[in-house]
């Protein structure tokens, strides 16, 4: 009979700890944010509760080690862009910040950390560069060893004067890194080999050229088969590619909206994911919009326009669908709160659960299992 009540404690504690996740928020801290912010979720309940607060500056962009056991953050602050690390403990649930080193290029938005921990990728939005910095055995960021500056300019002159690079993306199986940037109109290709001292090169396939005036932004992989979309931010619509994972090669498929046919509003669209099923692919619109489209992923990759829900606040900067698909979170820039959706397993829709977490300016969501 003991040995059964053990048991049978031991299942629940399994259980409950399988459900329960660290989630860290990044923000901008302009106005009363302290910088990150760490989280209990419940992906059964979709509850949450905060853990801890680490004070950093402009931590917009967050990127969590694949061992756990360290976070990195971009530190946007203008011409003097930065990167921090953090070693995070998991007892606590507690941020501890190690050192930060210069990100090489002006508000760094994005970053990436490969599968090896030995390197964070790091996007120079006004710098129009992205930069390789060596991470240590102890969490600790070197100084960068590597700058690609990109160059040229896209056909919006107030918008694409220069290059903007904002996302850093590594492909499934981390040989290449792809480079969405804004200001050129491009996704770029980049050979990735963790052992080199410069670990990124050009590609056979090193670019894809999207529509004039599309502004690309985020970049996202399917799970499971070999297709990759790429979020617009000027047009705000979604290019559907192929990709061949033996030359990092795009082949554009689809391009189509993530706004009614009859929006007539201001564009901004931001950031995209994929359900982790594969079945269905998210979208956030800023601007006028402040709206989630949903999308159905069809055998081929081609995408269906489902639906559009309204995020209950303002400017939806970035969002993340919990690891276990139940859940899709958005952070809402200006009105201060992260709004929990559910997700209709069938038909990939939204649904208020009418929980959301008040935050100040959260701009980066990130989860990691407990």
């Amino acid at each position: 009979m003991r040995l059964i009540s053990f048991l049978a404690v031991l299942l629940l504690s399994l259980n409950s700890s399988a459900q329960n996740f660290y989630m860290f928020v990044g923000t901008y801290t302009s106005g009363k944010s302290e910088g990150i912010y760490v989280y209990r979720f419940n992906t059964s309940t979709g509850e949450a509760g905060l853990l801890s607060t680490v004070t950093s500056t402009n931590p917009s962009y967050l990127a969590i080690a694949p061992n756990g056991k360290y976070l990195y953050s971009v530190n946007e602050s203008g011409q003097t862009g930065e990167v921090s690390s953090f070693e995070f403990d998991r007892g606590t649930g507690r941020l501890h910040f190690i050192n930060k080193q210069s990100s090489g290029g002006a508000d760094p938005c994005y970053i990436s950390v490969d599968k090896t921990n030995k390197w964070a990728i790091v996007a120079n939005y006004s710098g129009g560069s992205l930069s390789a910095l060596p991470i240590n055995a102890d969490g600790s960021l070197s100084p960068l060893t590597q700058l690609l500056q990109h160059t040229g300019s896209g056909v919006i002159k107030d918008r694409q004067e220069k290059p903007h690079v904002h996302s850093t993306v590594f492909s499934p199986d981390q040989h290449f890194l792809f480079a969405a940037d804004l200001g050129v109109d491009k996704e770029f290709v980049y050979h990735f080999n963790p052992v080199k001292k410069d670990p990124l090169s050009g590609a056979k396939d090193s670019m894809v050229a999207v529509e004039p005036g599309s502004g690309p932004r985020h970049f996202v992989f399917h799970p499971t088969k070999p297709y990759a979309y790429l979020m617009d931010e000027m047009t705000g619509t979604v290019d559907a590619f192929t990709y061949t994972s033996i030359t990092g090669g795009l082949k554009h498929f689809q391009r189509i909206s993530s706004h009614p046919a009859d929006y007539k509003g201001n564009m901004g669209s931001a950031d995209i994911h994929i359900s982790p099923n594969g079945k269905f692919l998210y979208a956030s619109n800023r601007g006028d919009a402040n709206s989630i489209a949903i999308f159905s992923i069809d055998a081929t990759g081609k995408l269906s326009i489902k639906g559009f829900q309204p995020v209950l606040g303002s400017t939806p900067r970035n969002f993340i669908v919990d690891p276990t698909g139940h859940f899709l979170l958005v952070a809402n820039q200006q009105s201060d709160n992260v709004v929990i959706f559910s997700i209709n397993p069938q038909t990939g829709l939204l649904k208020s659960t009418g929980k959301q977490i008040k935050i100040p300016n959260p701009v980066c969501l990130k989860m990691l299992r407990m």
